[in-house]
């Protein structure tokens, strides 16, 4: 229909719209009120083009790891009305998609020998009813040209914030008592919270109960071999490896500072689905006020 009106547009000065309409079987008065619908359209056109660009433009903010949830949330975030439906439609249209997340190696080594038994605390339940009292860790590797450098977080499941880390080109056990250290340090860990990991040498060392028991911290750890019972922090690797945008580094300062520009990311400016599309320092901040006001 539409290609029937716009013909009979193109040659009505030289036929005529009645004796076009005839002969294409049209109603000259739905002809006319097209055309009166031709500004509304442009309008409708001009503006689809603007959120093109406007989506385009926060894909590559977030260095093209947002896809359609997260684009669609940070429209709405900036005060745009749309679906997500033509959210994906725009994108698939404009060949932008979400990255995809690529294998993680396995660092977790288990601890030879009887080691002293600690309870899984979380089982699971990856939430949390306040900041600062379940958090969960974990150990990957970074590749570079000068070897692997190593990157220990400690993730609070209230706010699924990165609360602490430490970086070093070994896995000993100072790596995660650094990273535990600088969490407690910011205030960011409340009395008697709960710390889960896996059950890698690393953390169930004497030296890392010592630390958490200094920290006023429970030790919790998931099964042996069970990837779901520390999935968050899982997650927060495959995220950060598909995201970094580095495949292997030359050197690991410059590893180091990609990191540290990654988690300022991550905690300030990426929008996190379970969250509620906000970012893991708004959901900190949040809490607090709403505590307060109350």
């Amino acid at each position: 229909m539409i290609y029937r009106y716009r013909f009979i547009s193109e040659h009505r000065t030289t036929f005529g719209v009645q004796r076009l309409c005839q002969v294409l079987g049209l109603r000259r008065q739905g002809f006319h009120e097209w055309v009166a619908a031709e500004s509304d359209r442009a309008r409708r056109a001009e503006a689809e083009v603007e959120l093109v660009r406007l989506i385009t433009s926060i894909h590559a903010e977030h260095r093209g790891a947002y896809g359609v949830p997260r684009v669609t949330a940070e429209l709405h975030r900036r005060g745009h009305t749309i679906n997500h439906k033509r959210v994906e439609r725009l994108m698939r249209e404009h060949g932008l998609a979400g990255i995809t997340r690529r294998k993680r190696r396995v660092t977790t080594r288990p601890a030879a020998g009887p080691v002293t038994p600690v309870g899984d605390l979380i089982r699971r339940d990856f939430t949390a009813t306040a900041p600062g009292s379940r958090l969960v860790g974990d150990i990957t590797c970074l590749p570079t040209f000068q070897g692997w450098l190593y990157l220990a977080t400690v993730i609070d499941l209230h706010t699924r914030e990165i609360v602490g880390h430490a970086m070093a080109s070994h896995m000993r056990t100072d790596l995660v008592c650094d990273a535990i250290d600088l969490a407690a340090a910011r205030g960011l860990i409340q009395p008697d919270a709960v710390f889960h990991t896996d059950r890698g040498v690393q953390y169930t060392s004497g030296q890392f109960r010592t630390a958490l028991a200094e920290h006023q911290i429970r030790p919790s750890v998931g099964r042996v071999g069970s990837c779901y019972d520390n999935a968050v922090a899982e997650a927060f690797f495959a995220t950060l490896k598909t995201e970094i945008g580095t495949t292997i580094w030359r050197t690991r300062a410059q590893a180091r500072q990609d990191v540290f520009r990654y988690l300022r990311y991550y905690n300030h400016a990426r929008l996190h689905s379970t969250i509620g599309q906000n970012t893991p320092a708004e959901a900190r901040t949040t809490y607090y006020a709403q505590a307060s006001a109350a």
